[in-house]
């Protein structure tokens, strides 16, 4: 059966079915992007925020807070919203109870400015949650609109909050308050071209994030192997789609990062267990998906790679394999324009579902859905080569870290 298909396995999607289961060096460059004139339009209205996770600094003295993502109804699942702290010179984690009153908090993201958290309600009426950091205080839920969402991001102006519903292959955009909260949505587009790929149901929207320059937002379709940039009407909310790129048929795309540089973006395809180098046009958002290669999977079982991370300083990627239960580690060269598989390192888990880095940029954590684990690696700042950071910390049905 297909990783992508949304079939439906007592009430649950095809995504989470997988991950209930119980577990059982090729080089490829891409041409560079065309260079031309900056498009006014296109120009970013705010300096992107860095992503936590996503850029090396001084390492932070203290506990740090990490937040945890789960199902609340799955049996085995959490109560809500881990909440735990990590010591980020041993890379240690304490759990510190859950915040309950969010459902099948899936995935996390936090605002630019550190204040609010947002979590997907990954359900048939599917919802994004906002909560207010400080106090913990839940700032309301509103509708995306569609079903299982499974992805968000916010942009990096702080005034939007995109939404990737995996069953119903659609996103979506809220817009966000000065305290934080999320208001009415202001766009919905549901991916109807082109038609699903093989073996899928329909189209499957796996993540919605922004350019580095900020002038476009990009969906990765999982169920019709497309990537789709849009331009974000900053003052309305609203979504003018622009281009389209296409993996080959069955690639099933699922999770996208872009180098440091913003002209190149590395994308994780789930279905066909391979990664992709891709060209980035600033200019016009187009992408264009470069050959398909290995994920550095070996094993016998089935691989799935979940998703992929490069470290601020643009030198290496790292791959997240479920099924094989590895990491990969790729070399970036050519300006960011060609991964080097390097090698893989056991995950010390079963089904890593996502992976993120410490602010610092010196611990990845690693979130292991079967095993219901957090692996938490030191990451060598000058060969990128992982370190397991002692035995991973136990967390219900673990699919989300977000370290802070």
């Amino acid at each position: 059966m297909s990783s992508g298909a949304d079939a439906s396995q007592g009430g649950w999607s095809r995504r989470r079915f997988l991950g209930a289961l119980g577990g059982t060096a090729a080089v490829v460059a891409v041409p560079a992007p065309a260079s031309s004139p900056a498009d006014p339009e296109s120009t970013p209205v705010a300096t992107p925020t860095p992503t936590p996770g996503a850029h090396r600094t001084g390492k932070a003295a203290g506990p740090r807070p990490l937040y945890l993502g789960t199902y609340t109804s799955v049996d085995g699942g959490g109560t809500g919203v881990g909440l735990a702290t990590y010591d980020p010179s041993t890379g240690q984690v304490t759990s510190s109870g859950a915040l309950t009153g969010v459902t099948d908090p899936s995935y996390l993201a936090v605002h630019p400015d550190g204040r609010t958290l947002y979590a997907v309600d990954e359900q048939t009426a599917g919802a994004v949650t906002a909560v207010r950091l400080a106090d913990r205080k839940i700032l309301g839920a509103r509708s995306t609109g569609g079903a299982g969402p499974c992805h968000l991001s916010v942009h990096p102006t702080g005034r939007w909050l995109l939404s990737a519903n995996y069953t119903s292959g659609s996103v979506a955009v809220h817009p966000i308050d000065t305290s934080g909260a999320l208001g009415e949505r202001t766009a919905l587009v549901k991916h109807s071209s082109p038609q699903p790929g093989p073996g899928q149901d329909g189209p499957h929207a796996h993540q919605f994030v922004t350019s580095p320059d900020g002038g476009h937002v990009l969906a990765v379709d999982l169920g019709t192997d497309t990537v789709y940039t849009y331009r974000l009407d900053t003052t309305k909310g609203t979504l003018t789609e622009v281009s389209q790129a296409h993996t080959r048929a069955g690639a099933g795309p699922r999770h996208l990062t872009f180098h440091p540089g913003g002209r190149y973006a590395y994308l994780a395809n789930e279905v066909d267990d391979t990664v992709a180098v891709c060209a980035y046009d600033q200019a016009t958002g187009a992408l264009s998906i470069g050959d398909p290669q290995s994920s550095g999977s070996t094993g016998s079982a089935t691989n799935y790679p979940a998703q992929i991370l490069v470290t601020s300083d643009g030198a290496y990627a790292y791959l997240a394999n479920r099924g094989d239960n590895t990491l990969a580690r790729y070399a970036v060269e050519a300006d960011g324009a060609r991964l080097r598989l390097l090698d893989t390192v056991p995950v010390s888990g079963d089904f890593p579902r996502q992976i993120a880095f410490s602010p610092d940029g010196t611990l990845l954590f690693a979130a292991n859905q079967r095993s219901s684990t957090v692996s938490v690696f030191h990451v060598d700042g000058t060969t990128g080569q992982l370190r397991l950071a002692g035995a991973p910390f136990a967390s219900p049905v673990a699919v989300c870290a977000l370290p802070l």
